[in-house]
């Protein structure tokens, strides 16, 4: 009987704040007493779990050419570190962890002699691998938001 009443309490409690949210309660109000809104969530940066998905990835795909540190190997596979490409075409370095590249970017002086194959197979991975490097390494780089990069075309393999 006692465990009956328990959960019989705790349901109506669960309800009770249910239905409490849902009816906006609790929301910011702006100095005019309208209700402010909510900045979206990709304003604040990744989230911890995005950022650990991309870490995930980074260590199962990225390590093996561009090295546990980010600096790849010379002449062979390219630097994450304070990499002008990464960090000013986001959108574009997303689009090569889809769909990978037969023209892998390059600084002036140098011309990596492999293409990058594809690393995975979502959006959301390839903004989670992209924002793992963009806050890694010494990079200062903000981040890129799924919404952003929407519109890029993920290739059949």
């Amino acid at each position: 009987m006692k465990t009956r009443n328990y959960i019989l309490i705790a349901i109506t409690s669960i309800v009770g704040l249910a239905v409490m949210t849902s009816c906006g309660g609790g929301g910011k109000t702006g100095s005019e007493g309208t209700q402010a809104t909510e900045e979206p969530a990709a304003a604040a940066g990744p989230s911890a779990e995005q950022m650990a998905l991309g870490e995930k990835i980074f260590k199962e795909k990225c390590i093996v050419c561009h090295q546990a540190n980010g600096q790849g190997i010379p002449n062979v596979f390219p630097s994450l570190v304070g990499s002008d490409f990464l960090l000013n075409q986001k959108v574009l370095a997303v689009s090569q962890v889809l769909n990978g590249s037969e023209h892998v970017v390059a600084n002036k002086t140098v011309k990596y002699p492999a293409p990058m194959p594809p690393q995975v197979g979502t959006h959301e991975e390839a903004v989670a691998a992209i924002n793992y490097v963009l806050n890694n390494f010494g990079n200062k780089g903000g981040f890129v938001t799924v919404d952003e990069v929407k519109d890029v075309v993920i290739l059949p393999r």
